[in-house]
């Protein structure tokens, strides 16, 4: 799979257009879809099982870890995943960002309710940090973020937290009003 840290030879030549990385890269899952594949998204991290997300999730000690349930080529993820990949580089120091495709890993769909096209949970120490973002849902964020600043905060906020020792933390900015069902 993918390794953050990448040579900038590496990502100038995906960011320039290397359709043929791409197109491998899916492994036919975005065949005879109307979505182009989402360049983003394969600049990113996937993790591709169950155990793989156990990993990712146990492994990790001193970050948080960003996981961004969905599908590559969801319009939504497609947002998020630019916004994610824009900060990446950003937050590493405190935290980590993945990508899981809901249909090729499952597992966690019911445990975590992924319902949504798009969702983006935190994880700190092997726990489940929970965000009160205004919705009403503090599980996780389910609408794209496209603001990276604001995506940053609600990070920084997050490890802040969870640092303390707290399960759940309060979101720097509210959601209530901006996005109605």
């Amino acid at each position: 799979t993918h390794t953050h840290g990448s040579s900038s030879e590496r990502l100038e030549a995906r960011a320039a257009g290397s359709l043929a990385g791409s197109a491998r890269q899916t492994r036919g899952r975005a065949r005879g879809r109307r979505h182009p594949a989402n360049a983003m998204s394969y600049l990113l991290p996937h993790l591709n099982s169950g155990w793989a997300v156990d990993q990712a999730i146990l492994s990790e000690e001193d970050r948080v870890v960003v996981i961004r349930f969905g599908h590559d080529y969801d319009p939504v993820c497609m947002r998020m995943d630019e916004t994610l990949y824009s900060i990446a580089e950003l937050v590493k120091n405190y935290a980590v960002v993945y990508l899981v495709d809901i249909t090729q890993v499952p597992d966690f769909n019911s445990m975590y309710e992924l319902y949504d096209p798009c969702t983006v949970m935190f994880f700190f120490r092997n726990k489940h940090i929970m965000i009160d973002l205004g919705t009403g849902n503090n599980n996780k964020i389910n609408w794209a973020l496209t603001d990276k600043q604001e995506m940053i905060d609600i990070i920084e906020t997050v490890y802040r937290g969870a640092r303390k020792g707290r399960g759940l933390v309060v979101s720097p900015k509210d959601y209530s009003t901006k996005y109605r069902y």
